[in-house]
């Protein structure tokens, strides 16, 4: 068996997974009832009048802690796979795990001090 026909089914999946979202988009444009109104132009806003205007200053540090969250999520992601092969590594591969953290440390404390000072 070639290996073209091995990874047939593999490409016919793909193909189709890639390409649902986009013909659900484009046949549900035919199927749904398109009737403007000023009802439906208003802003959704679980059931209440809405009330100003929806143009708001975020603060920054949303964005930092979900940053923040990320940057932990990936240094726990790296540290469970150098844990495991913690006895194997060399010293030169030990120094850069501790510069790698030191740096991530860095990175949030910077990200920390200038939560306060920054909205978008």
């Amino acid at each position: 068996m070639s290996l073209i026909m091995e990874y047939l089914p593999l490409a016919v999946l793909a193909v189709l997974a890639l390409g649902f979202a986009p013909l659900s988009w484009f046949v549900s444009r035919f199927f749904r009832p398109d009737r403007p109104s000023q009802w439906r132009d208003t802003t959704y806003e679980c059931g209440s009048e809405p009330i100003g205007e929806a143009h708001v200053q975020f603060k920054f540090q949303y964005y930092v802690f979900g940053i923040i969250f990320v940057v932990f999520d990936l240094i726990a992601t790296f540290l469970m796979l150098w844990a495991i092969s913690f006895s194997g590594l060399s010293d030169t591969a030990k120094v850069w795990i501790i510069l790698f953290l030191a740096l991530m440390l860095i990175a949030v404390a910077h990200a920390l001090k200038r939560e306060g000072k920054v909205c978008i």
